[in-house]
């Protein structure tokens, strides 16, 4: 008899009581991680979550800051903590989509076309300064961002599963940078935007690198099958249809405003969020329930999460720009407006 067989005569109540137990042991393995990634990373907590979460919740992520936040670094060091393939691509202007998904190489002794993959066949990507490579560059990510698979040629190629792309860009830099479109952004799950370390992070940083020797050695406490088993555990966690009615007025309040008793925002809204925002949010606050070692998703969940799943999908309008009026003002002004299950 399976475990699910014998599991459906138990009542909710018991059968989330069983699910906490599974979390609990996982997220040993969770907590793990993290200690391994902090030989490396002094402070970030935030960003390292949101990895986490994104790596947890089957989406990618999309890191904006200015340079020497450990964005790259970050990304490596988790990867080298699980083991899985790894690949980085640095992406510039001069960068042709096929540097990216591969192509086909004519083989002379066969007399016919060999399909050479290329960095983008790898559990873990790192899309490094992004936006830096021009839109046809950019879109040829897109296919495998959302299909998981490659076309060279007339052929079709599944990606590795896992596969998670972590991008990073520079907000800065305008010379020899191109915007995300709007289709691409969407595609990551979150966006989180780095601030500077506080000054005795700033401080453990200086005097690590001063002190040691080469980088800190990282050892490997997770494979890909433990990420694909706790995905499952993951897709378990409990949504109350009370939060799920919240995620959906949270998402249609960028949107139509007015009917949520907020009307000065819609002179500021160019366009609301799309249904992957209340997708993605459901996803992500499931994740990092069990981050918290959870088995349900309690409100405070969807609002710790929703400016970074939320903001890049967000269009506002030149009178919000004018007015200095960020993404991040508005979802904080629906947040306190739309009502609390």
């Amino acid at each position: 008899m399976s475990e699910d067989t014998q599991n459906e005569g138990l009542n909710p109540a018991e059968q989330l009581r069983m699910l906490a137990d599974k979390i609990q042991l996982e997220t040993q393995i969770v907590t793990r991680l993290k200690s391994e990634v902090a030989k490396v990373i002094v402070g970030q907590e935030k960003m390292m979550e949101r990895l986490l979460i994104a790596l947890l919740a089957d989406g990618h992520i999309l890191l904006e800051g200015v340079p020497g936040l450990a964005k790259t670094l970050a990304v490596k060091t988790l990867s080298r903590a699980v083991d899985a393939d790894f690949s980085r691509i640095q992406f510039t202007p001069d960068l042709l989509p096929a540097d990216v998904t591969g192509t086909l190489i004519y083989q002379q002794k066969t007399e016919s076309f060999q399909v050479k993959k290329g960095p983008v066949f790898a559990n873990f990507v790192l899309a490094d300064e992004i936006n830096r490579a021009p839109a046809k560059v950019q879109s040829a990510l897109l296919e495998a961002m959302q299909e998981r698979q490659v076309t060279i040629g007339d052929e079709s190629m599944q990606l590795p599963n896992p596969f998670l792309v972590l991008a990073t860009q520079n907000p800065i830099e305008q010379e020899g940078t191109y915007p995300l479109p709007e289709a691409q952004v969407d595609r990551f799950m979150l966006k989180v935007v780095l601030d500077y370390p506080s000054p005795d992070e700033e401080r453990k940083i200086i005097r690590s690198q001063i002190r040691k020797e080469g980088e800190q050695e990282v050892s490997t406490v997770l494979k890909p099958t433990d990420i694909l088993r706790m995905r499952d555990l993951v897709r378990e966690v409990y949504l109350d249809e009370k939060i799920e009615q919240y995620i959906v007025d949270i998402v249609y309040a960028t949107r139509e405003p007015a009917k949520y008793r907020l009307p000065e925002l819609a002179p500021l809204i160019s366009f609301g969020c799309s249904p992957r925002a209340g997708i993605n949010l459901a996803k992500a606050a499931k994740a990092y329930a069990f981050i918290q070692n959870r088995a349900f998703v309690i409100p405070e969940d969807i609002r710790v999460l929703a400016k970074d799943v939320m903001c890049h999908r967000l269009g506002l309008s030149y009178e919000a720009e004018a007015e200095n009026i960020t993404a991040s003002d508005v979802v904080s002004k629906i947040l306190n407006r739309v009502e609390v299950p």
